[in-house]
């Protein structure tokens, strides 16, 4: 390689690289985000982060810088985590690369100044993401020009669906699930491109590092080992089959696979490999991951990202190396089928490198039905095609070899073009990306608020109820134990907690987070191998839990046939008599979601259905002595006649400024409007819940006999409970 060479790409490389941080810092306008801009941001003056878990990161990240290790405790050698999902809490043993590369930054960072951890947090990925883009250059290179190899790159950094997920405040582990595993591609490919077998295993088993590396990145990185290894297995049979010799192709395959687990044991223990094979078979399976627990109700239906993504969101979320990936397969495939061609334009191009990409995508396209969430699996194979296809391109060009076009001029020509061709890309997907971005962070200051104050104004053995999605926000802010959270939220506590908001019984809502907060699950546990049947577990707790202790025992042991030591074992989990502190955090944002909880608040445990209950929420609009709402209500401001949908309904409530104002309607209707006007917001539910702990915690803020507020702002409130006992 000249001198000029080496510069020419060594400039192509920073250049995807800048643009790939510049346009992530460039997406950062957090006055943009919404006409109350500053809401969403806390006091360094960025936005609260875009995605939760990223608040689970920051914690853990804290947790090795404190300590050294992950989590709040060694168990076994092992780390453990008191703060999710309390009481027991749950392993701490997750994927550290993401935890470790942070930490060098930070303390990179502050050699030379004093800077926040979650500053830190905030910005990295906008400068980890990037290097994707250099991964995937090298990688195109290797089969095409510098053209085609830019082309690649830029997609790469700028691909809507990536970028989104690796923009500033999205603190996850995003940021290396493309870089790694395409690194590793890489090398597997230079192996089998390098003749001289020594060189090769090196190379191979460097592979094997980086995969190893990615273990540490991503828990779904099994994945690719899996594929890549039975894909080379197959392969290799097909070219046996051939009469082909293929025993150092298996020879550098098992290098792979020999470092790979080789470095995975040694990091992990020598248990980790039972899991390691156990996962095969479920790759084999290619089964779903939303799949409940046990005979209770399955919440991985209420994560959107677990849903198959529309054809629309797809194409939104690839851009143009959708098309261009797959013009790209098309194009590859009509070269390396003429041996002529093949030697002129694709000389390096292999079948083993062409049918991975395409089994790939292939693949990554069929886990779509389990989810939006696999789109970044086809990313990588879409854009080496896309790039490969731009870099034929220019080399046709060539093809106007003719007296128009003498040598000096048709070069000119071509890069001209072919820089035509890059500033397209490059502008295209710079304005897909801004005009896609629309993200707002999942936090607001009214919730960093009253984060601070549980921190500030509670027990430090106090444990914090509230909806699964806030509790790794609420861990590493509140610096409290929560019930669940994103780690954990497919469990039986999200029907139990939900059933508190559905209920009237306010007794048997505070007997529900006591035993959550005190005994977790114990008490179901233990039932479920007394009775050996769910339905009658869940029947059993929700007549004991509203009542006293030696009401419940009579109850289990008249109505249920205990004997007394059964009794009283599960006793202990329900009426502890020393039990834990909780505060109980509600915030606007639950209107929106609270489907969900009539949906599972109300489960059918014998038919394994939800129940069937209304509910829906809309925006007001008043005008004219009307108010109507999105939502189908219409309410006469003068009369007070209401109607949903032209039908009276039983009652309508109308809170302002705390005072609730209640008129029924329509004895037969069986809904109720609730008008939110601080909200500025319409319920219609049914009106079994006109006296639900919902109701009246969520969308009435106003205490009730068992439950008083303990601090509230505009969004957010934190409730206390009074003992009925």
């Amino acid at each position: 390689m000249s001198r000029k060479e080496f510069l020419i790409r060594f400039g192509i490389i920073l250049l995807i690289f800048l643009v790939g941080v510049f346009v992530r810092v460039e997406s950062f306008h957090p006055n943009d985000i919404s006409p109350e801009g500053q809401f969403y941001q806390d006091q360094n003056g960025l936005p609260y982060m875009y995605e939760l878990d990223s608040y689970y990161n920051y914690r853990l990240t804290a947790d090795y810088l404190d300590h050294g290790y992950l989590g709040d405790k060694l168990v076994g050698g092992h780390p453990f985590d008191l703060h999710s999902y309390y009481p027991p809490g749950r392993s701490a043993d997750y994927p550290p690369l993401l935890i470790y590369v942070t930490a060098l930054f930070y303390k990179f960072v502050n050699v030379f100044s004093h800077t926040p951890l979650l500053i830190v947090c905030f910005w990295l990925p906008a400068f980890i993401a990037p290097l994707a883009g250099i991964v995937v250059y090298f990688m195109v290179r290797r089969f095409t020009n510098d053209y085609g190899a830019a082309a690649a790159g830029f997609l790469m950094v700028l691909i809507p669906y990536y970028f989104l997920r690796t923009i500033p405040g999205w603190f996850d582990t995003d940021m290396f699930n493309i870089t790694l595993p395409l690194l590793a591609v890489f090398l597997i490919n230079e192996s089998l491109l390098v003749k001289n077998i020594k060189k090769s295993l090196l190379i191979m088993s460097l592979s094997g590092f980086i995969m190893f590396l990615f273990s540490m990145a991503w828990q779904g990185w099994q994945f690719y080992f899996y594929f890549l290894v039975i894909f080379s297995i197959l392969y290799g049979i097909g070219c046996k089959i051939q009469g082909n010799e293929v025993r150092n192709f298996f020879a550098k395959i098992f290098a792979f696979i020999f470092v790979t687990i080789l470095l995975v044991t040694i990091f992990n223990g020598f248990s980790y490999i039972t899991g390691l094979f156990q996962g095969s078979l479920d790759f084999l399976k290619m089964s779903p991951i939303t799949t409940s627990t046990g005979n209770w109700p399955n919440v991985l239906i209420t994560i959107s990202e677990l849903e198959p993504p529309s054809l629309n969101k797809i194409i939104l979320a690839l851009g143009f190396s959708l098309f261009g990936g797959i013009l790209g397969f098309l194009w590859i495939f009509r070269i390396l089928i003429d041996k002529k061609l093949k030697e002129i334009y694709l000389g390096k191009m292999n079948w083993f490198f062409f049918f991975l990409l395409v089994s790939w995508t292939l693949i990554g396209f069929w886990l779509l039905k389990d989810g939006s969430r696999f789109i970044m699996i086809i990313i990588p194979p879409l854009v080496i095609s896309s790039g490969i296809m731009v870099g034929l391109l220019i080399e046709y060009l060539n093809l106007f070899n003719n007296t128009k076009f003498p040598s000096l001029r048709r070069r000119k020509y071509i890069k001209i073009v072919g820089f035509i061709i890059l500033a397209l890309i490059v502008s295209s997907a710079v304005a897909n990306v801004y005009t896609g971005i629309s993200k707002i962070p999942a936090v607001n200051d009214d919730i960093w608020n009253a984060s601070e104050w549980i921190n500030n104004n509670t027990a430090p053995n106090t444990v914090v109820i509230s909806s699964w999605s806030y509790g790794h926000f609420l861990t590493a802010i509140s610096n409290r134990a929560v019930s669940f959270d994103g780690g954990s939220q497919n469990s039986p506590r999200e029907y139990w907690i939900d059933r508190a908001f559905f209920t009237d019984n306010e007794t048997l809502s505070l007997g529900i987070f006591r035993m959550l907060s005190s005994s977790g699950d114990l008490a179901y546990q233990t039932l479920d191998e007394y009775t050996g049947n769910t339905s009658k577990t869940v029947d059993i707790l929700n007549s004991i839990l509203g009542v006293d202790k030696n009401t419940a025992k009579s109850i289990l042991l008249n109505n249920y046939h205990f004997n007394s030591g059964q009794a009283d074992k599960v006793l202990n989990y329900t009426h502890p008599n020393n039990s834990n502190p909780f505060v109980l955090l509600t915030y606007d944002e639950m209107i929106n979601d609270a489907f969900w909880v009539f949906y599972f608040g109300g489960w059918n445990f014998n038919t394994s259905q939800p129940g069937n209950y209304t509910y829906n929420y809309g925006t007001i609009h008043e005008n004219n002595g009307y108010i109507n709402t999105s939502n189908g209500v219409i309410k006469d401001l003068k009369t007070g006649k209401t109607i949903v949908k032209g039908k009276e309904p039983f009652l309508v409530m109308t809170a302002q400024n705390g005072q609730v104002e209640k008129k029924y309607l329509n004895i037969s209707s069986h809904i109720m409007v609730i008008i939110l006007m601080d909200q500025n917001e319409a319920v219609v539910m049914d009106k079994s819940f006109e006296n639900s702990l919902f109701t009246n915690l969520v969308l009435l803020k106003r205490k009730t006999k068992y439950f008083i507020p303990l601090y509230e702002n505009k969004q957010a409130v934190i409730w206390k409970s009074n003992s009925f006992y």
